[in-house]
C-alpha cells in the first residue's frame, strides 16, 4: 500500500530587505511602511532623501549616456524672444 504524499509545510517567504541608498541602513518592514507614508522612500529619511538631492544637484550623480556639445550651450539668453 502506498504511503499518502505528505505536503511541505508552506515555508514563509524571507522578507526582502531594503537598505536606504543614502547611508545603507537596513530599513525593516515597519520603517518601511513609516518611510512610504512620511514620503521619504526608499530613503530612511528626510535627511537622507535631502543629501540625495544636493548629490544631484552638484551633478555627483550622473545618468550615463552621450551629450551633445550644443545641448549645454544653450542658455535661456539665447532663445529667441516672441
Amino acid at each position: 500500500m502506498r504511503r499518502p504524499v505528505q505536503a511541505k509545510p508552506e515555508q514563509p517567504q524571507p522578507r526582502r530587505r531594503l537598505i536606504c541608498p543614502t547611508c545603507k541602513r537596513i530599513l525593516p518592514t515597519p520603517v518601511e511602511k513609516t518611510a512610504r507614508q512620511a514620503g521619504f522612500f526608499p530613503f530612511c529619511s528626510e535627511r537622507c532623501k535631502l543629501i540625495d538631492l544636493g548629490a544631484w544637484a552638484d551633478e555627483q550623480h550622473t545618468i550615463p549616456g552621450n551629450v551633445d556639445a550644443d545641448d549645454n550651450d544653450v542658455l535661456s539668453g539665447d532663445l529667441e524672444q516672441p
